[in-house]
């Protein structure tokens, strides 16, 4: 695997401006071939990390999402049951016994791939993005432990399923719990904190190269200075990438000379009732003045 700098410089190539501590961190976990649990808040880039990753490698970004009350069945496998029994009707009609019915029933054929059991099936190892892990049971974040120790997955009708090829595991939270000592020894560790003005302007110059370097120097503390406000949800990359385009789609060069835009772009920005209620117009256009 590359050094540090050459992996960053190809995340760059995919639009994805990693900091230095990020891409040692990435490194480490690529040349270990171990996890990576990344924390930080919702909408500082955790997500994206792993789509630039599988774009950079080549390779299949596979996605398990998390969310509470997930089970083994979403996340690794399932029979197909509604195919199963069309199968096994067909089976009595046609005189075949119970035993040979069973035997092709819970066979591939009638195997459902999750995530999990998708990547370690893969002949080229694929990226697999373990998203808000911190949302699942800690039910589910016990038999994860297994999978990630070894890497298969047992299948009572089948047998044991070992990877193929190791899978690049990316794991994002976002501090809804805390996890568990055990997963957090099993993962190297990056925390994703908010890019700061230069990292957020090369983000925009890579996302957007056609932008106007002065306005873009104006978003970028527009929307730093949003973030240090009292907010309930603070606007995150994809909201800063977002409300750069829609400047752009409204017209506007500069963020003081038109601030009815700059009101309606906001949207963009501000994602509850409460956040639109504490940057009505006049305090964004104070906002946007100390931005220019």
């Amino acid at each position: 695997m590359e050094n540090p700098h050459t992996l960053t410089d190809k995340l760059r190539a995919q639009g994805y401006v990693a900091h230095p501590d990020l891409a040692m961190a990435l490194h480490l976990a690529l040349t270990l071939g171990r996890p990576l649990l990344l924390e930080g808040a919702a909408g500082v880039g955790k997500t994206e990390i792993a789509r630039a990753l599988s774009a950079m490698l080549d390779t299949e970004l596979l996605r398990l999402q998390c969310y509470e009350g997930l089970d083994a069945a979403q996340a690794i496998y399932e029979w197909n049951y509604q195919r199963q029994l069309l199968s096994i009707r067909a089976a009595v009609e046609d005189g075949e016994s119970a035993r040979q019915a069973e035997s092709r029933i819970f066979s591939e054929d009638y195997l459902l791939e999750r995530p999990l059991l998708a990547a370690i099936r893969r002949e080229q190892a694929p990226v697999l993005l373990i998203d808000e892990i911190d949302r699942a049971d800690e039910e589910f974040e016990a038999y994860l432990l297994e999978v990630l120790s070894d890497f298969q997955i047992t299948i009572p009708e089948l047998g044991t399923i070992t990877a193929r090829s190791r899978p690049h595991v990316i794991l994002t939270a976002n501090g809804t719990r805390d996890l568990s000592d055990a997963l957090r020894r099993r993962c190297l560790y990056a925390y994703v904190d908010y890019p700061d003005r230069d990292t957020e302007l090369a983000i925009l110059s890579a996302r957007n190269p056609d932008i106007d370097a002065a306005l873009g120097r104006q978003i970028v503390a527009f929307v730093q200075a949003l973030r240090a406000e009292d907010l309930e949800k603070k606007p995150g990359i994809a909201e800063m990438l977002d409300f750069a385009a829609a400047l752009g789609g409204l017209g506007v060069n500069d963020l003081g000379a038109d601030p009815a835009a700059l009101a309606a772009a906001l949207a963009t920005l501000l994602k509850t009732r409460s956040d639109r209620a504490a940057i009505p117009p006049e305090v964004a256009a104070r906002l946007a003045g100390r931005a220019a």
